[in-house]
């Protein structure tokens, strides 16, 4: 049995963050199922944003994160986390010093989609996520313990408490280890690599979604899936992120014979929401056109993007030619573990944070450079309120380490199945005709069955937890009789404030999926 004050399942900037600010005198465990960096945090070539500049405030920041999430969005979760954005950004520039200034030692401040001002802090230009990641790392201390390689599958609740109380989690060689925590915190990320083409790292597949669905928490809002417009694309397959900063810095959308594609779709033209971008490229993509983005009017593009230029050289794409082939692709679950500001759940004792978790924040569509703020908000909040609490009533050990266990074989299609089909059915554009026909797939696979995960390898339970999200998706997006931000349906392709303004909460009871829907203004968790 291995007892901590605090249990974090994941290793992202959310997580690093709680970590770092946890008081000394208590013992933290960090668990992540690969290395500390392989997460999306260290990804994010995006910044961070905050209405820092002389020109702007809290309240543009606000009306613009709600137009983006089209005002799907917990407006009292906006309001706090925007307000908070100054003096986060703050106590980096104080601490770590890692954001790009100008001459002046000012912090230099970008533009993206969607914004009204330039309010975008980055960090290397392109490298934000990295070197936020990096310095989080450096400041983890003795009390802090990482372990690496190591798969959390099954939250472990206490029923006689009704409490979540830790986590079994597998190593490389398949044995069994329980892991207890007064506070167990997932902030395993979202479920990006669902589909085929995604910006998110391979380890990005649900895994703390689909524990704390089959322990019983609340889902929330799974029918809202950002597509970045921009993935870099060549020979069949995406190989990384372009950053929405490009087009900030004016680059623009164009056909293979270089029109623009974007004239006329929105009065912010290549700047326009995520959704709005996605589905205008999946358009012409559908229609038979390659698309890329047009650079030549960005000075300096190789000093300006570093990261994106060694990938493209990595990659064989002339950056000469002033043109990017590009896809949209997964990029961000609106929706996940349904929580309170600080990171609270349905279920006592267990906390989620970052992108697996569901503020409210984003909507039904997150603005641009929102999700690191978000991450670094809730890491905050919630080592305040650990911080400030008195130890829990101590923890039952209810179970002993198990030996190496022989592993079951799955009896699930290949994950590239899952990932062609969600594309295609709950993708980008959706139907009530396709998403039936998932949902019935789906269905015959008889996932409620897979309950008693032991067994199973981690490759498995890996398959496992992506079918089981894939089924949560597209249950909400089939719920969802509107079309709103990151869902986007054909037969009903219009917002309906007057019936759908209210959340999709997906709950597991005794095997069964039950669909309940909540008015925005009552999302969260008191």
């Amino acid at each position: 049995m291995r007892t901590n004050d605090v249990l974090i399942i994941g290793s992202g900037v959310a997580a690093l963050q709680l970590a770092t600010l946890i008081s000394r005198d208590k013992n933290v465990r960090i668990l992540t199922k690969s290395h500390i960096t392989h997460a999306n945090s260290y990804l994010a070539q995006g910044g961070i944003a905050a209405a820092i500049g002389l020109q702007d405030d809290a309240s543009k920041h606000f009306a613009d994160t709600l137009r983006a999430g089209r005002f799907h969005n917990h407006e009292e979760s906006v309001r706090e986390i925007l307000n908070e954005a100054p003096t986060l950004i703050d106590d980096l520039a104080q601490q770590g010093d890692i954001f790009d200034k100008d001459q002046n030692g000012n912090i230099l401040l970008g533009l993206e989609g969607a914004h009204s001002e330039k309010r975008i802090v980055h960090s290397g230009g392109d490298a934000t996520g990295k070197n936020v990641i990096e310095y989080l790392i450096s400041n983890l201390t003795e009390n802090i313990k990482v372990v690496e390689n190591v798969f959390a599958y099954e939250l472990i609740i206490d029923h006689q408490e009704k409490r979540c109380i830790g986590v079994k989690a597998k190593d490389d060689d398949g044995a069994v280890h329980f892991f207890y925590g007064d506070y167990v915190i997932l902030a395993t990320g979202g479920c990006g690599q669902l589909y085929p083409f995604t910006s998110n790292a391979e380890t990005v597949t649900g895994d703390g979604i689909a524990m704390a669905y089959l322990a019983g928490a609340d889902i929330v809002d799974m029918e809202f899936i950002q597509f970045h417009p921009t993935l870099l694309y060549k020979d069949g397959e995406t190989k990384g992120l372009i950053s929405e900063a490009v087009r900030g810095e004016g680059a623009i959308l164009v056909t293979g014979e270089g029109s623009p594609i974007m004239e006329g779709v929105h009065p912010l033209k290549d700047l326009a929401p995520r959704h709005i971008v996605s589905q205008t490229i999946f358009d012409y993509i559908e229609k038979g056109h390659d698309i890329y983005l047009d650079i030549k009017s960005i000075k300096n593009f190789e000093k300006r993007f570093p990261t994106i230029t060694a990938n493209c050289r990595e990659n064989g794409i002339h950056l000469s030619d002033g043109k990017i082939p590009i896809v949209p692709g997964s990029h961000f679950l609106m929706g996940g573990i349904k929580t309170d500001l600080i990171g609270r759940t349905s279920l006592h004792g267990l906390f989620a944070i970052g992108e697996a978790a569901c503020t409210g924040l984003h909507g039904a569509n997150r603005l641009a450079s929102n999700s690191i703020l978000e991450g670094l908000y809730q890491g905050k909040k919630l080592s305040q309120w650990i911080n400030s609490h008195a130890e829990s009533q101590p923890i039952r050990e209810l179970s002993k380490p198990l030996p190496s266990i022989q592993a079951k074989k799955v009896l699930l299609p290949n994950i590239q199945v899952l990932k062609d089909t969600m594309m295609k059915r709950v993708g980008i554009v959706r139907s009530k005709e396709l998403l039936e026909k998932q949902k019935n797939w789906l269905q015959q696979l008889h996932l409620n069955d897979l309950t008693e995960l032991d067994s199973y390898s981690i490759r498995d339970i890996t398959s496992i937890f992506m079918y089981i999200n894939a089924y949560l998706i597209t249950e909400a997006a089939l719920s969802r009789t509107e079309s709103r931000g990151g869902h986007f349906r054909t037969d009903f392709p219009y917002e309906d404030d007057e019936n759908w303004f209210k959340k999709t909460i997906i709950q597991k009871r005794k095997g069964e999926v039950a669909n309940t829907h909540e008015h925005v203004e009552t999302a969260l968790v008191n």
